[in-house]
């Protein structure tokens, strides 16, 4: 399925370009089968031989991350709970992984939008909640770039230096997701820990 999915994209890109990559960001937050750690480093690898430019690959990509998020928190924001429910078979979206993701955003507010986005996974899904709780639609979509810009230059930039080897970052990303979750939510409580105690001040 790997080799399936990287020729794939290959094919998109060759015949569509920058758009091309773009719509692919897109399909990954609506349908998470459809992996970034393997459309993004190959994107890069495609940049280091000289078939895509590193700006051009980079703008496409988070641009399409960014709408497909909004897709999902317009789905969340006037569908709600109900409409998830119903259709989230399509989404990959079940009622488990809804409640957590609520609960994380219960827990840490908005900037678990921008942290969330280099968590996998949890970068799709937490668009949901974000709608659901009625999130200003201008501050999700300043984290959502943020944080968006941030994870596709670190896997397109590592299939830039991987080359040929592009497709070890999907390993990696595997074994470390879970330390990258951690890491992550001790930035956003440190983070939330200093906010607060300079508001109180």
């Amino acid at each position: 399925m790997f080799d399936v999915i990287g020729q794939w994209v290959v094919d998109t890109v060759s015949a569509l370009g920058y758009l091309g990559l773009a719509l692919l960001l897109i399909a990954e937050n609506l349908f998470p089968p459809i992996p970034s750690e393997v459309v993004l480093p190959l994107a890069g690898f495609l940049v280091g031989r000289g078939d895509l430019n590193f700006w051009g690959a980079f703008i496409a990509a988070t641009s399409g991350s960014v709408l497909g998020a909004l897709i999902l928190y317009a789905l969340g924001r006037w569908g709600g709970r109900w409409l998830i429910l119903r259709y989230g078979s399509w989404l990959r979206v079940d009622k488990q992984r809804l409640d957590q993701a609520e609960g994380w955003f219960r827990q840490w507010g908005d900037w678990v939008v921008l942290f969330a986005r280099i968590v996998p996974v949890a970068r799709s899904i937490i668009s949901i909640p974000a709608g659901t709780a009625n999130m200003p639609l201008t501050h999700f979509v300043v984290l959502t770039t943020i944080g968006s810009a941030l994870w596709n230059a670190l896997l397109i930039g590592a299939g830039m230096i991987l080359g040929a080897n592009w497709a070890l970052v999907q390993d990696w990303v595997g074994s470390y997701s879970n330390a990258v979750l951690v890491v992550a939510t001790v930035v956003v409580a440190v983070f939330l820990s200093l906010y607060t105690f300079r508001r109180g001040h």
